[in-house]
């Protein structure tokens, strides 16, 4: 097999530590909905779900069909598979067919959905998502009430899993007072459910913001995204967390992410020469560089031209002149003895050094779901302990 230019490690031992700090926040008795959404966050479905259930995960959140689809392929036997997002009609079947439960936050939607549980004698599972003050997706009042009754009375086709919303910012706390009321709508829905005597089997709203944040938001499942990656969901929260556990210096949370590739070429560079594209970087002395084959066209972001750092035999090197499509340069200086084919560390650690995606996002302004959903699919994705 030919080798891509790059490849990802994910660490089981990681992820394990992720899910028991999860736990040990949200409760045992909690469901945890695992968010692989956007190919995992960049870590790769494929990859991921297998890791996430050996982990005693079963339950995953995708935004789609296609996502649902290739959770499916990975995903043991008794796994749950729920789609947050989009399903259009023509894959309903589908989702009907193999159990894959799915948001309805349209009214008109069910009585399609109803339809096809009689076609193929097999109930659908769904949850109706509710709108609290998020304003994106969700039944108002009125459609609400129309639903609620619709599945009351459709039981033998439809069965009523969750009730569920979404939180618009739960991650920053100066937001608080909005999902207070976000909250006290979501239990209006509820006390609905309750004088109907309908209740869906499962409660939810919480991400991994206010799962970790807030107890009053857990219910019965919790949806949780970037924090079983290893990362807190903003400043705030972990700050929150360490007041609540009076613990100054504990992060709880371990990367699993590692990305790494290797050295293509070396090459010296003397003094007033120019290095790459166009005149970004000049070298004012002579200068040994090291040739990287990838660019941002793997996901490497062209902002980090003559600002980022790569780690080669432990060591920081950093980025002279432009990133291309396809390969990058680095000042390799001051460090002796490099070979090519040398590993080289561009998220991850390296001996007593550690390039974060923080240092990514700092300087690109790149969100670190941003930052990790825009890497391709196609770089090799490997579970290790």
């Amino acid at each position: 097999m030919v080798r891509h230019s790059s490849r990802i490690n994910l660490s089981q031992s990681a992820l394990q530590t992720n899910f028991n700090f999860i736990r040990k926040k949200v409760g045992k008795d909690v469901i945890i909905s695992s968010v692989v959404k956007a190919n995992a966050y960049g870590h790769g479905i494929h990859e991921f779900v297998p890791m996430a259930e050996k982990c005693g995960i079963n339950h995953f959140s995708v935004a789609s069909s296609f996502e649902a689809e290739e959770v499916l392929e990975v995903c043991s036997k008794n796994t749950h598979i729920m789609i947050m997002g989009i399903l259009y009609k023509e894959d309903i079947p589908w989702a009907v067919e193999h159990g894959i439960e799915f948001y309805v936050f349209n009214y008109d939607r069910l009585e399609i959905v109803k339809e096809t549980a009689q076609k193929l004698n097999k109930k659908a599972v769904v949850h109706l998502e509710v709108e609290t003050g998020a304003n994106r997706t969700g039944l108002n009042a009125e459609d609400f009430s129309k639903a609620l009754r619709f599945l009351k009375d459709n039981q033998d086709y439809i069965q009523f899993e969750g009730l569920c919303t979404h939180l618009g910012g739960a991650e920053t706390l100066a937001n608080k007072f909005k999902i207070d009321t976000q909250i006290e709508r979501y239990n209006t829905f509820l006390d609905e459910c309750k004088a109907l005597d309908f209740m869906p089997r499962l409660r939810h709203m919480a991400s991994s913001a206010a799962a970790l944040a807030f107890e009053e938001t857990r219910f019965d499942m919790v949806r949780i995204g970037v924090a079983q990656y290893g990362f807190w969901p903003s400043p705030d929260i972990r700050y929150l967390h360490m007041q609540q556990t009076e613990k100054i210096s504990e992060n709880g949370l371990r990367r699993i992410f590692t990305w790494k590739t290797d050295v293509m070429d070396l090459r010296k560079v003397k003094a007033g020469e120019f290095v790459g594209y166009g005149t970004a970087f000049q070298a004012v002395q002579e200068t040994k560089i090291a040739v990287l084959p990838l660019g941002y066209s793997n996901g490497y972001p062209r902002a980090l031209s003559n600002r980022g750092q790569v780690l080669i035999k432990g060591k920081k090197a950093p980025i002279v002149g432009l990133i291309n499509m396809n390969l990058f340069m680095v000042n390799i200086s001051h460090i002796p003895d490099v070979n090519i084919g040398d590993e080289v560390v561009l998220v991850g650690r390296q001996k007593n050094n550690v390039i974060n995606v923080s240092s990514f996002t700092d300087t690109t302004q790149l969100l670190n779901n941003e930052m990790l959903s825009r890497l391709p699919a196609a770089i090799p994705r490997k579970a290790v302990p």
